[in-house]
């Protein structure tokens, strides 16, 4: 999702979107800073509808905010090397490296060497096995 402005309505549209991508989102955290569209009402109720977790925490405390702080730093320095004349060009290389890139190539060892898609993938099929 893009906008000119970090808006609350934005954050939710994302967020729902997200929830909609997966079967089952329960329990899960949603990383994200104490900007305020994420201390927003709507998306405080849109996470209790979906029994989601958000990790805001103390002002200041920087462990709360390390995992997309890491994201957006790598964001920053993979998409830094595109020239992007629009903002059309922008939406598209930051989906292209967080699709193809970060949740496909990407191997990561909090996650045992697996890429996200791997990790998520290998995570619900006990699930899906059991049902």
């Amino acid at each position: 999702m893009f906008d000119s402005r970090m808006k609350p309505s934005l954050a939710v549209r994302a967020f729902k979107n997200a929830v909609a991508m997966r079967e089952n989102s329960a329990g899960c955290i949603v990383h994200s800073d104490r900007g305020s569209q994420f201390r927003s009402r709507n998306f405080r109720r849109a996470l209790i509808r979906h029994g989601l977790v958000g990790p805001m925490g103390r002002v200041a405390s920087c462990g709360d905010n390390a995992a997309m702080e890491s994201f957006f730093a790598l964001l920053q320095k993979n998409i830094h090397r595109h020239r992007c004349a629009t903002r059309e060009q922008l939406r598209i290389a930051i989906v292209t490296w967080i699709e193809r890139t970060y949740h496909r190539r990407r191997r990561q060892a909090a996650l045992g060497r697996l890429t996200p898609v791997e990790f998520e993938t290998m995570m619900n099929r006990p699930l899906a096995l059991a049902a």
